[in-house]
């Protein structure tokens, strides 16, 4: 088949193209998939129950039979490094979801209706100018009790965090959605769309949302790293989940006393934390580059 005849790429592989040029964003999707395959799949391979108490192997080190140590109630590091794995990235992911679909949301709106514009403006610029951890600690002290009496332990604190963490990091994903639909607005393409009558939601829908969609893709990775490391924080100062219920955050928290004696208590946390979080910002790096089409192709 001659080159003339050949049918045209899809867009989808030309990003695809230039993502797979950016060796930090390749190096970055393997350790977050392995991270993920980890904490979904490792827990069936290994078959050690984390919350099985066993006093006589207490404050072990890694072994054999233990390959990264107990804790101080003979509870298996590992399986529990992975049960944490599994709610931080529950936490993450359930988030940045959340931040992300308010964001669209105001900046849609704020930048297609003239008339919502100033009103969602300032306030986003409302919860800019708001301390983001004071809020967070108050909102979890105020709505921790209600909602575990209703929901459960975990299920309550599950549903404070996520919404906590999601309530006020969605600004940076407003004002840059709006910056480009300010742009978009005065483009041919929808400028005759609105000439032959296309009412505003399919406008928005059809000819608005897909034409943003590399600038939400780019801020939901970082929503996702800006999420886990919001979650540990609030998990390291004991304002998380249950004890018994462990997230990565929550795993540092409890290896803080024994730092001294047993070192890879906070280590390995520490170091598949910091792995999630630079994978994913790496990805976001390779589609921020591969989505632009400026720079496509070079």
């Amino acid at each position: 088949m001659t080159e003339a005849a050949r049918p045209p790429r899809s867009q989808w592989w030309e990003v695809w193209d230039q993502f797979r040029t950016h060796k930090g964003a390749l190096a970055g999707s393997f350790v977050l998939l392995l991270l993920v395959a980890a904490v979904l799949i490792g827990p069936t391979l290994w078959g050690v129950d984390p919350q099985y108490i066993n006093i006589r192997a207490r404050d072990q080190g890694p072994s054999l039979r233990f390959p990264l140590g107990t804790d101080q109630l003979g509870r298996d590091m590992l399986a529990r490094l992975m049960m944490g794995g599994q709610t931080t990235l529950a936490v993450g992911l359930t988030a940045a979801a959340l931040s992300i679909l308010l964001g669209t949301l105001v900046g849609v709106l704020a930048g297609y209706f003239r008339a919502f514009d100033g009103v969602l403006m300032r306030l986003t610029d409302l919860f800019l100018a708001l301390p983001l951890l004071p809020l967070l600690l108050v909102m979890v002290m105020l709505f921790r009790e209600p909602l575990v009496l209703r929901f459960g332990p975990e299920t309550g604190i599950f549903i404070l965090i996520v919404f906590a963490i999601g309530v006020t990091s969605w600004m940076q994903t407003a004002r840059i959605v709006r910056g480009d639909v300010l742009a978009l607005k005065e483009r041919e393409f929808v400028l005759a769309a609105r000439a032959i009558g296309t009412p505003p939601r399919r406008m928005i829908t059809r000819h608005i949302l897909p034409n943003v969609l590399s600038p939400i893709l780019v801020s939901a990775t970082l929503g996702i790293a800006n999420a886990v490391i919001t979650e540990s924080a609030l998990s390291f100062l004991g304002l998380g989940f249950p004890p018994d219920f462990p997230t990565w955050g929550r795993l540092l928290n409890d290896g803080m006393p024994y730092i001294n004696l047993n070192p890879e208590r906070v280590l390995w946390p520490a170091a598949v934390l910091s792995a999630l979080v630079l994978s994913v910002n790496y990805m976001g790096d390779g589609l921020r580059d591969a989505l632009d089409p400026r720079i496509r192709g070079r």
